[in-house]
């Protein structure tokens, strides 16, 4: 098997073309609110921001429950530029990509090879009970 980063960042790839990414904790929060069945797999970026941020971490506790309780497959990236790097675009640079989400494509008609193993990883993950893994992200 590949590592976890690099299908985490294939897998973002893939979904960011089909228009299946959303950036941000407050965007996250209101389509996992709207339409949780729509939600894949959700990744939390910290940075040195999160420490100081007490709203922040609320946050994430908040969006950490609520992917548990809808048995949406969670890691956490360590590296939030280059979470942005890869998502973002040189036209538009996201200022909050602390959360971001995979949904569903709309017909329901898909398979992408690379969040299948995220969900594999995330699932023996579990098994050792580390509930929010860690995946290193690949450089360029």
């Amino acid at each position: 098997m590949q590592s976890p980063g690099k299908s985490l960042k294939e897998a973002l790839l893939c979904a960011q073309s089909e228009e299946r990414l959303t950036v941000g904790v407050y965007e996250s929060a209101k389509i996992m609110t709207e339409d949780p069945d729509s939600v894949s797999f959700c990744v939390l970026a910290m940075d040195e921001e999160f420490e100081c941020d007490i709203a922040l971490q609320i946050h994430f506790t908040l969006i950490q429950s609520f992917c548990f309780d809808n048995d949406i497959s969670i890691v956490r990236v360590s590296d939030m530029q280059r979470l942005v790097e890869i998502v973002g675009d040189k036209a538009e640079q996201f200022e909050d990509a602390h959360c971001v989400l995979i949904t569903n494509p709309a017909d329901g008609s898909w398979e992408d090879p690379a969040l299948e193993k995220l969900h594999l990883f995330c699932e023996e993950s579990r098994h050792l009970n580390d509930w929010v893994p860690e995946i290193s992200l690949p450089e360029r």
